[in-house]
């Protein structure tokens, strides 16, 4: 996994790190665990399902809200990190080293206009009000 530093973020406060395997991983802010509270609970998409950039498709719960998770990027769910079903707290200790799926890009055209419209850490704390 590459550093916070590489990440893209969307406004919906999901992030994306696209990997050397070309799979992009996913994750929530900093700023989202923090407004969620103490999470417990995760709701993964399927596997093999199929989103598209934007699309609510996961769900994480905490104690005081629910929230949904969006795609960053369009493509298939290839991974789920099944650690968070027995441990979803682990998002709270860690947001930037914790996954919670792998998308495989749909296209390499799409992927890159895809992450040009996600934005940076400095820019998504400077708007999240980080």
């Amino acid at each position: 996994m590459n550093t916070q530093d590489t990440f893209q973020f969307a406004q919906t406060h999901e992030w994306a790190d696209l990997e050397s395997d070309g799979l992009v991983w996913v994750g929530i802010s900093n700023h989202a665990q923090e407004a969620l509270g103490d999470v417990v609970f995760f709701q993964a998409p399927k596997l093999g399902q199929q989103v598209k950039q934007g699309e609510a498709i996961a769900a994480i719960e905490s104690v005081k809200a629910a929230s949904d998770i969006h795609a960053p990027v369009s493509g298939e769910i290839v991974a789920l990190n099944e650690e968070l079903d027995a441990s979803p707290e682990v998002v709270n200790e860690n947001p930037y080293g914790v996954w919670l799926f792998k998308i495989k890009p749909s296209s390499d055209s799409n992927l890159a206009s895809e992450l040009e419209q996600l934005i940076s850490l400095e820019k998504y704390n400077a708007t999240a009000g980080a």
